[in-house]
């Protein structure tokens, strides 16, 4: 058993947090690690400030609260001695795992998929995205309505003694159901509006910006589109589809900057967000933006390439944008093993030279908050974009 201080971020939080994951043997210490640290940043941008992180070693997540008794108590401690209001787990809980807990803790309890969810509320700027949030909203929250209704216990004994609270559990099913049917022909009707909306663009070149979460999409579209996209240092700054006109050499094509990918991303948000990915699937050519300077980058790559495989655009032309080479280091192991190995950054000459440059995919190192190496990526972009363009229109006079 493990557990371990964070020290709360600089700034006043709306609540303070408890984090709680679990190793198992499918999820090794240094991967819980990993995703707990991303629960940290998903719970600062959520407006949480993380006080304390808690970790257990099981063969797999206790059914009734997820940890075992004994750690429970252990949180239940620190929560009233420190005046915890906000107890979040790393994994989806199940309905009795939450009545369990929030039983015992007293305080809120959340699971990453409602911190998730939650965020995405709050950012939800257009008619599309605010249904789509809603629609997953709703379908977490069906096979939980029996933990709002605990203080209606069903009473016991024969025929006439059914209780209130399996009758309002029922209308209450019937009323998400319902407002499950019309969120769904709500976003059919604002589909059609964008599929028509694609539609009238005509024949241009398409060219999406994916990546994960926080790689610096938006400022590489502002950069491109010279445009005003918004943009922050925060999870899930973007959610709605932003799409612009770029020119480059007198040659016109759309770029869209989509929502970002996250690891354990809920079902229902995957399944939600499918319809704003469309720019997606039907783009030409995909910028797949890294950020180099995170420890785990390699990881988010495979997320992200699964994740277009679902979407069936794994096989697109594909431009690999290695961003933050400016916050980039790597370890330098010194031949004297009693000396301390250090960091040092990588000049872009030498980046050049590593295995990211080595690919089957084209790729390029960039910084895009210091503006380096953006002329590069534009001419790498345009080859891509020219090459598709000539051949939609192929009597169209040399363009350059």
């Amino acid at each position: 058993m493990k557990e371990k201080t964070k020290f709360a971020p600089v700034g006043k939080a709306e609540e303070s947090a408890v984090l709680i994951g679990v190793i198992t043997r499918n999820q090794s210490e240094e991967r819980e690690k990993e995703y707990l640290d991303e629960l940290a940043f998903l719970a600062e941008t959520a407006g949480a400030s993380t006080v304390k992180i808690f970790t257990q070693n099981l063969d797999y997540p206790d059914p009734r609260t997820f940890v075992g008794s004994g750690k429970l108590n252990q949180i239940v401690e620190f929560c009233k001695a420190n005046a915890v209001t906000l107890a979040i787990f790393d994994d989806e809980l199940t309905p009795s795992q939450l009545r369990n807990i929030e039983k015992a803790l007293g305080i809120k309890v959340l699971d990453r998929t409602q911190l998730i969810l939650d965020i995405f509320a709050r950012r939800a700027r257009t008619a599309q995205a605010q249904v789509q949030v809603e629609l997953a909203q709703y379908q977490y929250l069906l096979p939980r309505l029996t933990r709002m209704w605990t203080h209606l216990e069903k009473q016991q004994g024969g025929i006439g003694t059914r209780g209130p609270g399996e009758t309002e559990i029922e209308t209450d099913r019937r009323i998400v159901r319902d407002k499950l049917s019309k969120l769904r022909q709500r976003l059919k009707e604002i589909d059609k509006q964008n599929f028509n909306q694609r539609k009238s663009r005509g024949n241009m070149v398409r060219v999406a910006l994916v990546g994960y979460t926080n790689v610096g999409k938006s400022t590489i579209m502002n950069l491109l589109s010279k445009s005003d996209v918004f943009a922050e240092n925060k999870l899930f700054a973007t959610l709605d589809t932003t799409v612009r006109k770029v020119v480059l050499e007198n040659i016109p094509f759309l770029l869209s900057d989509t929502v970002g990918f996250i690891r354990k991303l809920p079902h229902h948000l995957v399944e939600s967000f499918k319809s704003t990915l469309d720019e997606v699937r039907e783009a030409d050519v995909l910028v797949h933006v890294v950020d180099i300077s995170h420890p785990n980058f390699e990881d988010h790559i495979q997320v992200v390439n699964q994740m277009l495989a679902e979407l069936n655009a794994a096989e697109k032309p594909t431009i690999l944008v290695f961003n933050k080479i400016d916050a980039f280091t790597y370890v330098k192991k010194e031949e004297d093993d009693l000396t301390p190995a250090t960091r040092e950054n990588l000049s872009l000459e030498d980046l050049k030279k590593t295995w990211m440059a080595k690919g089957r995919t084209k790729s390029i190192f960039i910084s895009a908050a210091k503006k380096e190496n953006i002329k590069e990526l534009r001419e790498l972009l345009l080859e891509e974009v020219k090459q598709i363009h000539l051949q939609r229109y192929p009597n169209q006079p040399e363009l350059g």
